[in-house]
């Protein structure tokens, strides 16, 4: 589970610091980040809070992005690639565990900061490369999934069947929200079917369709991410039971805010990318000046549904609500 994973990072990575890790001053950081595919909006607006982050400090950093998020191969070739230049500081947004593990450990070798956002570097791997990460900036995934089945037991009657539909099978991030949701229904609804739909719309649409076909009495949907989320509701819909078969995803993409507000989508349990991202620059920027990060950072999560639908929307892509920033402390914002 994610949680079990962040913890032990956590743990390993409790002595670090940026004082230790040749980052320079922060007048001179030079900062480079290797994030998932720019395919899907979570990322986009991830990219976006680096790069807005980064203007606001006067540095231009350098962001480069796999093809996919399944393109795992690109994504470590495109860190190779950096960590043979002069960068300070690298956050890194790894498409799996351990995908990332050779780039990081080559950082790690040459002293660089390595600020590691959203998803996990296993924590094993790094510990073996000697290429654990100075901190760690991300949603606790088993919490958002947990917030979506306490949700979905106010809307469905007792004991109704739901179904999970997951991202890429094995996959440490959908596993965690799919295990949260799991937790928090135990013993008050039917989790019936549990699939993988590769964090594909597509694939999202064709496996809610098979499953309501399957079980014809299904009272609701738990989505791993968004834009399969959208998928589910066009699924539902197809089938005449918008409304009836209620469905809660995770990410907070600007579509999906608007299906809630909509009435498509029940809620949506709100992530923020661009506030992960934001924080990876301010890590940054406070290990270019000497200071010791905090070795975990839980990033901002809020349940949106029709009732504040409008005020999520109109903060988008940043949290409509206050949230913990160990960083801005440290950098002096």
């Amino acid at each position: 589970m994610a949680s079990t994973t962040v913890a032990a990072l956590a743990l390993l990575s409790a002595c670090s610091s940026g004082s230790d890790t040749g980052a320079g001053t922060g007048d001179k950081a030079k900062i480079a980040a290797v994030i998932k595919g720019l395919d899907n909006p979570f990322f986009q607006s991830m990219e976006q809070g680096i790069k807005e982050q980064g203007a606001a400090a006067g540095l231009t950093p350098t962001v480069q992005a796999a093809n996919s998020i399944t393109d795992t191969t690109g994504q470590a070739d495109r860190l190779t690639a950096l960590a043979g230049q002069d960068f300070s500081c690298y956050i890194v947004n790894p498409i799996s565990g351990t995908n990332l593990v050779q780039g990081i450990a080559q950082l790690a070798a040459a002293k660089k900061t390595i600020v590691n956002i959203d998803s996990p570097v296993d924590a094993a791997a790094a510990k073996a490369a000697s290429a654990t990460p100075a901190t760690y900036i991300g949603t606790n995934n088993e919490s958002a999934g947990e917030k979506a089945g306490t949700h979905m037991v106010t809307l469905v009657p007792a004991n109704a069947k739901v179904a999970a539909i997951g991202g890429i099978a094995g996959d440490v991030t959908s596993g965690a929200r799919v295990d949260g949701f799991s937790k928090a229904i135990g013993g008050k609804l039917q989790l019936v079917q549990t699939v993988a739909a590769n964090w594909e719309r597509q694939e999202a649409l064709t496996q809610a369709t098979n499953i309501m076909q399957a079980q014809p009495d299904l009272a609701g949907f738990f989505v791993a991410n968004d834009d399969m989320g959208l998928g589910v509701a066009q699924a539902v819909a197809n089938a005449g039971k918008t409304g009836k078969v209620r469905i809660i995803s995770v990410d907070g993409n600007k579509d999906a805010l608007t299906a809630v507000k909509n009435g498509s989508v029940d809620a949506v349990v709100a992530q923020y990318p661009y506030a992960i991202g934001l924080m990876g620059m301010e890590a940054c920027q406070a290990a270019a000046a000497g200071k010791t990060l905090p070795a975990n950072v839980e990033a901002p999560v809020e349940l949106v549904t029709k009732e504040n639908a409008d005020k999520a929307l109109a903060a988008t892509p940043k949290p409509f609500g206050e949230y913990a920033d160990p960083f801005k402390a440290l950098i002096g914002g």
